[in-house]
């Protein structure tokens, strides 16, 4: 049969979306073409805001207009959260939980020789938290990079959020395991891993590991090949950004000077009510600590705007921190309310929508000088840039390891390879 594959959300979506695909090329399946239709029709979700929540309805319609004889499959975190919502919607015939999303083969294989029942949706979705397997998985993007799934789910219950809801408990493979997955990643072509996950630093909950193992263990690896490769830290909690992970990081053969952390608010006030577990204080430390060891150093921040309880005096307090912070990016998301999320049941002042719209404009524009700064700072520095495929007005596109987006006239051969540059003037 074919199959249509659309993702939305998340890098780990992304990765998880490849190995089902894989799963199922396997079982003699084929991928429709673009402008093909499709027998099948799989939709893997995003539900971190309401915004996605929106998104994700709009890519039900449209993959329904596009395929009308289909059979239309939606999973991931929309589905996770909301099935019930998202089987009223006029065309969606499956819902799959995040757990049955990894048993498609099987469930493809039922539908095959059990034809579709017209005008009916059907929900196959387990309670989030009776999940204890780990299903792994690594995808690649663009030939170059590759996003390695070392960790699932999470154990914190923020007040705001609706991760553990939507993606179970904290859970992990053994190194062992990675360690195979990264060498088979490397043999096939990637040069650059990410490693990718819900919360990452929690590494090792399901198998008495820690994280900094897992690390060393990705430093010495040995793949069939003798190519140079990469690796990133996707995002990381600062209570579990130890200072030893940093120092190694700083030390290591392979891994990239390049940390993305969450913030979410710069006001103490704020983060207690978000129910994070550091306090500004501590996130100043590991930020100063970074630029220490790596001067050079990419650091990216997510940060929230508009949440309950962000009175004007937590924001000044907030936008005052952010810029006091040598940081690179910040990664701007604004409040929306979720079902079952402590933070409804606070009484607490609310932000009206615009100015939240504000706050996050605010946001973005500090970003955006932070990042030129950054840029301006290291015109001129020797770095080791990984050329990518994609092509746009005759220009090829790469990322230094301390994550500056550099270009030059394209070339065919330089395709997945290091080159050691000179860091231009931005553009």
């Amino acid at each position: 049969m074919k199959i249509g594959f659309t993702t939305l959300g998340c890098k780990l979506n992304f990765a998880e979306s490849s190995a089902l695909g894989k799963a199922l090329i396997a079982r003699g399946h084929t991928r429709a073409k673009n402008g093909e239709e499709a027998d099948i029709c799989i939709i893997n979700t995003c539900s971190v805001t309401d915004a996605a929540d929106h998104k994700d309805r709009q890519m039900i319609h449209r993959i329904r207009r596009q395929n009308p004889n289909a059979i239309l499959i939606v999973t991931g975190c929309y589905a996770q959260l909301k099935p019930d919502e998202i089987a009223h919607i006029e065309g969606v015939d499956y819902v799959l939980g995040q757990d049955e999303k990894f048993h498609l083969e099987e469930f493809i294989e039922r539908l095959e020789l059990s034809p579709l029942n017209a005008k009916r949706s059907t929900l196959n979705v387990s309670p989030i938290r009776d999940v204890e397997d780990f299903h792994g998985a690594y995808s690649k993007d663009d030939r170059t990079r590759c996003f390695l799934k070392v960790q699932d789910g999470c154990n914190y219950f923020c007040s705001y959020c609706t991760i553990p809801l939507a993606r179970g408990k904290s859970r992990n493979p053994s190194i062992a395991t990675l360690v195979q997955q990264a060498k088979e990643a490397l043999n096939g072509g990637a040069k650059e891993l990410i490693l990718s996950g819900v919360n990452i630093g929690d590494f090792g909950r399901s198998t008495n590991e820690r994280f900094i193992d897992l690390l060393k263990a990705l430093d010495n690896l040995s793949p069939d090949t003798d190519t140079p490769y990469r690796i990133r830290i996707s995002s990381c909690e600062p209570n579990l950004l130890s200072d030893e992970i940093i120092d190694f990081v700083a030390h290591s053969k392979h891994f990239a000077p390049h940390f993305h952390i969450p913030l979410q608010s710069g006001s103490n006030t704020v983060l207690k009510i978000m129910g994070r577990r550091y306090t500004r204080e501590l996130f100043a430390e590991r930020v100063t600590h970074i630029k220490t060891v790596m001067p050079n150093a990419f650091i990216g921040v997510d940060c929230m705007v508009g949440v309950r309880g962000e009175t004007e005096d937590c924001w000044k307090e907030y936008i005052e921190f952010i810029e006091s912070l040598p940081v690179s990016q910040l990664h701007v998301f604004t409040y929306s309310e979720r079902a079952n999320t402590r933070m409804l049941e606070m009484d607490l002042e609310i932000v009206p929508l615009k100015e939240r719209e504000r706050r996050s404009k605010q946001l973005h524009e500090i970003s955006a000088r932070k990042t030129a700064a950054f840029y301006k700072e290291h015109e001129g520095d020797e770095a080791l840039v990984l050329w990518e495929s994609s092509k746009k007005d005759g220009l090829m596109f790469g990322f230094t390891e301390n994550y500056i987006k550099v270009s030059c006239p394209y070339d065919k051969t330089k395709v997945n390879t290091f080159e050691r540059i000179t860091v231009p003037h931005p553009y």
